[in-house]
């Protein structure tokens, strides 16, 4: 009897929309910035919270992994504008930083990687300093499922990314890039 009543005030609370804020608050409290109109899906991962900045209006499906891969550092590090959408599965893998412009759309599965291993082969890979550099995507742009992007990428505003690809350079402003390793494949028109 006590399961079928938590069961339905649960559902109640959810469709009235309590368990969304009690969510935002839980992460707030934890130290991650949120901004107005931020929703949070269920099953989101963070290793550091006060590492993640996420704006206005913007929508985190479930599932979602911002892994700030270092000991504690002032943050943020992972800095997401307004009206952004960031589909299930996404992964920040993150040692420096990734900055994401207001408007974007970042489909289901995708990867973000800002750092590397050494290659030298005089000693242990795992015993290497990992350079790592900033990714930047700038307002506007698309990434379509299971994009991986590495290592000091900058995606120029309206970028346009197929799914599928791997982003290991620069990307001009309102191109469309595909494959692996991603390449121009046209540029977006003015109707």
């Amino acid at each position: 009897m006590k399961s079928l009543r938590a069961r339905i005030i649960f559902h109640v609370f959810h469709k009235i929309g309590v368990s969304k804020r009690i969510n935002t608050s839980f992460w707030k409290f934890l130290g991650l910035k949120i901004g107005q109109g931020t929703y949070i899906g269920k099953n989101t991962k963070v290793t550091w919270p006060h590492q993640v900045e996420l704006g206005n209006n913007c929508r985190l499906e479930h599932g979602i992994y911002f892994h700030y891969d270092g000991i504690y550092s002032q943050g943020p590090s992972i800095c997401i504008g307004n009206d952004v959408f960031i589909g299930n599965n996404t992964e920040f893998n993150i040692t420096d930083r990734i900055t994401i412009g207001s408007n974007c759309l970042i489909a289901a599965g995708c990867r973000f990687v800002d750092h590397n291993h050494g290659l030298e082969k005089s000693m242990l890979i795992r015993n290497q300093l990992a350079p790592k550099s900033e990714i930047i995507l700038e307002e506007d742009v698309w990434l379509g499922c299971n994009v991986v992007v590495l290592i000091g990428v900058k995606i120029g505003k309206g970028a346009v990314i197929a799914a599928g690809s791997i982003v290991n350079k620069n990307i001009p402003s309102y191109e469309i890039w595909g494959g692996v390793p991603a390449k121009k494949i046209g540029k977006r028109k003015t109707t």
